[in-house]
């Protein structure tokens, strides 16, 4: 039988967004890719530092050895067979490596997971080429890279997609069993169909444009899959893992209304809401303690990023 990824939240990331690979990246740049190949291979049995990307990662794949426990508790006793040795299909979580990395490189960043237990199996090293074309095969929930264009092109086919600030404060390690991620609200988890009119209008026409239209949900964002995904491996449930979700929005009232009736029309809930006015983000994000925040306009990724971990989604009219 075939291996296949069908129903599993399907997260895949960049060898410099999972890794800390600043120190030789700065050899590939003043220099060239062999150079960088060198080095790495050089580096081959020294296990990369965590990058930004690491702890939500981490965290996700969690939910894998909960379930697999609990499969084999439940089938101790079947008969072992070749197919043993394929991923579980009761593993709900797969993270894949897509990377503009060479094959060489490559045995570092494996080496690497299985240093940290990560269980990664799958990669694409494209040696300088933009890998994104691989997402539609993998069937992607996520995509992060710290190469702006190829999150562009994952946005453009479709796949949920964020740029990584490497240089992002890293995650808390105060929730061990949680999996915390934030997202912005306009043009992430929904459209950017208001976004449009406060630039365009201003503020007052925007909150009298979202009052007006407060029982008409939100058209989906480019974000909006990733969400119902994690709500789905959050209702599947483990006893010691669970996901937390907050959205956190420059809107204020009026125009909250609008944001919570959306999530309500999709069935989607948030843990956690917060309506700031404009107030800069980063530190309502320090207190929230996310493995990643996601926002479009890169301002906002800024402030975050001295806290938590961020990316850009390079989507919506701020980004056109």
């Amino acid at each position: 039988m075939s291996a296949s990824l069908d129903g599993k939240l399907v997260v895949a990331i960049s060898s410099r967004a999972l890794f800390d690979f600043e120190e030789e990246n700065q050899v590939f740049e003043q220099s060239d890719d062999r150079a960088y190949m060198k080095l790495q291979l050089a580096r081959l049995d020294t296990p990369a530092k965590p990058g930004v990307a690491f702890s939500l990662v981490k965290k996700l794949l969690a939910f894998n050895h909960v379930n697999h426990v609990n499969h084999v508790n439940h089938v101790s006793h079947a008969k072992h067979d070749s197919a043993t040795s394929a991923p579980a299909s009761n593993q709900p979580v797969e993270v894949v490596i897509l990377s503009r990395n060479d094959p060489v490189s490559g045995m570092r960043v494996f080496r690497s997971a299985q240093h940290y237990g990560l269980p990664i199996q799958r990669g694409s090293f494209t040696r300088g080429q933009s890998p994104w074309r691989y997402l539609k095969p993998l069937h992607a929930n996520l995509f992060l890279s710290t190469h702006l264009s190829d999150v562009r092109a994952a946005l453009d086919a479709g796949v949920p997609a964020a740029q990584v600030y490497p240089h992002s404060a890293h995650a808390s390690d105060a929730h061990p069993h949680e999996v915390r991620i934030a997202f912005d609200g306009d043009a992430v988890l929904f459209s950017d169909e208001a976004e449009r009119v406060y630039q365009a209008q201003g503020l007052s026409a925007f909150q009298q444009h979202e009052q007006d239209k407060a029982q008409q949900p939100l058209l989906a964002g480019p974000f909006k899959p990733l969400l119902t995904a994690l709500q789905r491996l959050q209702q599947a449930g483990t006893p010691t893992m669970r996901i937390r979700t907050a959205l956190v929005t420059a809107r204020s009232a009026p125009a909250h209304e609008r944001a919570i009736r959306t999530l309500m029309d999709w069935n989607i809930e948030v843990d956690e809401a917060m309506f700031l006015g404009g107030l800069p983000k980063g530190e309502f994000l320090r207190e929230f303690e996310p493995d990643f925040f996601f926002d479009d306009q890169t301002g906002h990724v800024d402030s975050a990023a001295q806290h938590v971990p961020s990316g850009h989604v390079a989507s919506g009219v701020s980004n056109a």
